[in-house]
């Protein structure tokens, strides 16, 4: 099967009751949020999904919803990054039974893994999956930074792009490059500001964590960029930074960027803004700065 990674494509939080089960309803009024922003993807269970934090049972939950509610209107991925090698194959084959499109790999974490521990996983995982899947650079959660070598493996192995959040632009850049004769491999940034130069440089687009309380904003850029309209790609990465400088800078935890994106939400009306220990939804002083922020944005028409 073949699928075509590009564009925006949010990592989208998983809307939790105070009691910590899936809220459903808001599950609804986020995914039609997304998809009525234009987005060309959804990317169930990364890190702004809280993936690690919830029980298999959610998760599983989650995503049958949410691909019910997408309902095809575009390409669902699920990550299935898991301790557990067994947990991973069970969460790729019901992701397909679901409907979702591909699946997500990251190095499994906790244990440091080298390279070619990392290669050998990979040969035993994918002969066990279902759907096609994509691999996903995060060395801050996984104490691997893969290695250009390790993901031309597994482009081998079938590959259809990487997602990079390192935030390491000449890693980045080395990525592009060394990938460049295969298009069909996607390189997807990680770090929304790298959006424009991505593009420019060939690259195919964003999992962009901004995209799910103002998907049109992120979804404008990338077009801007495709279309090289350097009068718009100032424009709207100068909205990007203020993300940064406002809603990014609420609280002093690295947790900050997951908990002011669910808190935006919530101060949207799109989902309450629970979280899945170990982490804490934003107490009422941070909240009112979101909301501050969020209607700051609304009056300049930025949603």
């Amino acid at each position: 099967m073949s699928l075509e990674l590009k564009g925006i494509i949010p990592p989208m939080i998983t809307p939790l009751t105070e009691n910590g089960e899936l809220d459903d309803k808001g599950l609804q009024k986020l995914v039609e949020h997304l998809i009525s922003g234009g987005v060309h993807g959804i990317f169930l269970l990364g890190t702004n999904g809280e993936a690690p934090s919830l029980t298999y049972e959610l998760r599983k939950e989650l995503i049958s919803k949410a691909c019910k509610y997408i309902a095809g209107r575009v390409p669902v991925l699920v990550g299935i990054t898991d301790t557990s090698f067994q947990g991973s194959i069970t969460m790729a084959h019901h992701s397909k039974a679901a409907g979702a499109d591909a699946v997500v790999i990251a190095p499994p974490y906790y244990f440091p893994i080298s390279q070619d521990e990392m290669v050998d996983y990979l040969e035993s995982l994918v002969p066990e999956l279902p759907l096609p899947f994509m691999m996903y650079n995060m060395p801050s959660c996984t104490k691997l930074h893969l290695s250009v070598e390790t993901l031309q493996r597994a482009k081998e192995l079938g590959a259809i792009g990487v997602k990079d959040s390192s935030g390491d632009v000449d890693y980045l850049y080395t990525l592009i490059e060394a990938f460049k004769s295969s298009p069909e491999f996607a390189i997807i940034v990680g770090t929304e500001a790298y959006l424009p130069e991505t593009i420019k440089r060939g690259g195919h687009g964003a999992v962009a964590g901004g995209a799910n309380f103002f998907p049109a904003l992120f979804v404008d850029l990338y077009n801007a960029s495709v279309a090289d309209d350097f009068v718009k790609i100032d424009e709207l990465s100068r909205k990007v930074k203020q993300i940064y400088d406002t809603i990014y800078s609420v609280g002093k935890f690295e947790s900050r960027y997951t908990k002011g994106t669910k808190c935006s939400l919530a101060v949207m009306g799109i989902c309450e803004d629970y979280m899945a220990l170990p982490l804490r939804k934003f107490e009422t002083e941070q909240r009112e700065e979101i909301k501050e922020y969020i209607e700051r944005f609304d009056k300049i028409s930025m949603i």
